[in-house]
């Protein structure tokens, strides 16, 4: 797998807005000017993580000391220079300050995120054991209506969500997994510890439009193209392990391999 509850309204740091703190307009810069340039500040000195939300409008304008339309005219420059991106009736956003690159190996989430020097950590949806029905038999090879263990999740790096994750497991293989908190352990892991070694993975990645609870988990405007990925993980007897779906926001997620042209 290579390698991942909407992100809270970020609150912009520092005191309480004063009269000596909004913008002034006896400077030769437009009022918009000056707005996006103080907010471009606080951002690029971290005040406001990426993928957080800036406080509404209402109170940006009370800050600043200036009207709606002028905060709204930064705002829209700030979405043209790729600092902020507006989710349709959900706010503004700080973009991503880049695409993570994802390895074209079999890689945990949390394997990826270590190696990025980043911290991965979920917000556990669902986890719970139901029986399998006619397509998920297939994939695990097993009758319809064996227990398979569900969990979703939403993968974050540093705090920002990169994905929702849903994977699914024969139960025998997640015996004990409701004891363990997979708000910070990793699947992999947990996985090996109980004896079963991940090998191989079939994958297929596909465009998809975001249904309006995918969207909330990822701060994104419902209907917004994700990229998710499908995957069947095997041991090295070729029995299936794992099946999993990871909806990938577009705008975080990049996987580089490389092709090899056949001599025949």
């Amino acid at each position: 797998m290579p390698a991942a509850v909407p992100v809270p309204a970020a609150v912009l740091p520092g005191p309480a807005p004063t009269p000596a703190t909004a913008l002034a307009g006896g400077y030769p810069e437009p009022l918009w000017m000056q707005a996006k340039a103080a907010l471009e500040h606080r951002i690029a000195v971290g005040e406001v993580k990426p993928g957080s939300r800036l406080p509404p409008e209402r109170e940006l304008c009370r800050m600043l000391g200036i009207s709606r339309v002028t905060l709204r005219k930064a705002l829209t420059a700030l979405v043209e220079d790729g600092v902020l991106r507006a989710a349709q009736g959900r706010g503004w956003y700080v973009a991503a300050v880049e695409r993570k690159e994802w390895p074209n190996t079999l890689e945990s989430f949390s394997e990826t995120a270590r190696r990025m020097g980043l911290v991965a950590t979920s917000e556990v949806l669902r986890r719970e054991t139901g029986p399998a029905s006619f397509d998920e038999a297939e994939a695990f090879q097993i009758a319809p209506g064996t227990p398979l263990y569900r969990l979703e999740r939403v993968r974050m790096l540093d705090g920002v969500p990169i994905a929702v994750d849903r994977s699914l497991l024969p139960a025998d293989v997640a015996a004990g997994f409701d004891a363990v908190d997979f708000t910070a352990c990793s699947l992999y892991d947990t996985i090996a510890a109980a004896g079963f070694e991940l090998a191989q993975a079939d994958t297929t990645i596909e465009a998809r439009p975001a249904d309006a609870a995918l969207a909330g988990h990822l701060a994104i405007a419902a209907g917004t193209p994700v990229l998710d990925m499908r995957q069947i993980v095997r041991d090295r007897a070729q029995r299936p392990l794992l099946s999993s779906s990871i909806r990938y926001a577009g705008d975080r997620y990049r996987l580089r391999t490389s092709f090899m042209r056949s001599s025949g």
